[in-house]
């Protein structure tokens, strides 16, 4: 059984942080001539990865993200009693198609990120 290999294929628009700039030339003109430094915000670049390498690297993150919050749980139930019942993680997929966690400081703006939301299941 063949598959396309389109379909194993995919592609991620990277757009840089806001604070790096590209320029045109050495000299930067106010007025908006040539060489001005733009922002290169509006600069995409795109990278193809294979869905098996991003599957592992997105396995990858899971577990050391599992250990960590693993660690946290026992920690709690053991000096306060509590149990932790849910985890809201937001992720950014880098050029490279590596995993990133994104702290509530990043500059990287909400609407780049993956919200990942893991609940305790409980058995009846």
């Amino acid at each position: 059984m063949t598959q396309d290999a389109g379909f194993e294929m995919i592609t991620i628009a990277v757009e840089p942080y806001e604070d790096q700039t590209q320029t045109g030339s050495s000299v930067a003109n106010p007025r908006g001539w040539g060489g001005e430094a733009q922002s290169s915000k509006n600069i995409k670049q795109e990278k193809t990865l294979t869905v098996a390498e991003l599957e592992q690297k997105m396995s990858g993150f899971l577990q050391m993200v599992g250990r960590v919050f693993s660690s946290a749980e026992k920690e709690a139930k053991k000096t306060a009693g509590m149990c932790l019942d849910e985890i809201e993680l937001s992720v950014e997929i880098g050029a490279e198609g590596e995993i990133r966690l994104i702290g509530s400081g990043a500059k990287a703006s909400g609407k780049s990120a993956i919200k990942l939301k893991f609940k305790r299941v409980t058995e009846d």
